[in-house]
């Protein structure tokens, strides 16, 4: 049922107090429904997010070695590809610009991780997963180079 109000000679409509709880309730039992389903998929999003960006990283690393003739040292590090390295070996074709714009955080907030050599390839750049430890199962277990 509809309240009116009549205000010189336009009338106003309104909704009544129980139309405005059936609507409040009616989304209310949507977001029940609806916000644990997405809730769970941020976990799986996050590990999807962290191997894109040890897969953009890694294809930073090969530009480097092609321009320097070998992958930067662990002591070098990520930071190679940002800024020219002032330790280890000479960068003497490192490009001016770099080859990244920054060194991005792992999904959980934490640094990637890097070695070279790599203990399960050339070179490995891992995340330590959502508990930020090594090893672990599901959303802890360590993302790395070696699965891409």
């Amino acid at each position: 049922m509809q309240n009116t109000l009549t205000i010189g000679k336009s009338r106003v409509r309104g909704f009544t107090l129980i139309e405005i709880m059936v609507v409040i309730a009616i989304l209310g039992i949507m977001a029940a429904i609806v916000v644990p389903k997405l809730v769970g998929h941020t976990d799986t999003a996050k590990v999807v997010a962290a191997k894109q960006d040890i897969a953009n990283i890694k294809q930073a690393l090969i530009l480097y070695k092609l321009d320097n003739q070998r992958y930067p040292t662990t002591e070098q590090g990520l930071q190679s590809l940002v800024t020219k390295p002032t330790v280890g070996p000479a960068a003497n074709g490192w490009k001016t610009d770099g080859y990244l714009e920054k060194i991005p955080k792992d999904p959980w907030g934490n640094p990637y991780q890097y070695l070279c050599p790599g203990i399960k390839g050339e070179f490995d750049v891992f995340s330590f997963g959502a508990d930020g430890q090594p090893g672990g199962e599901g959303i802890n277990a360590d993302i790395g180079s070696w699965d891409l």
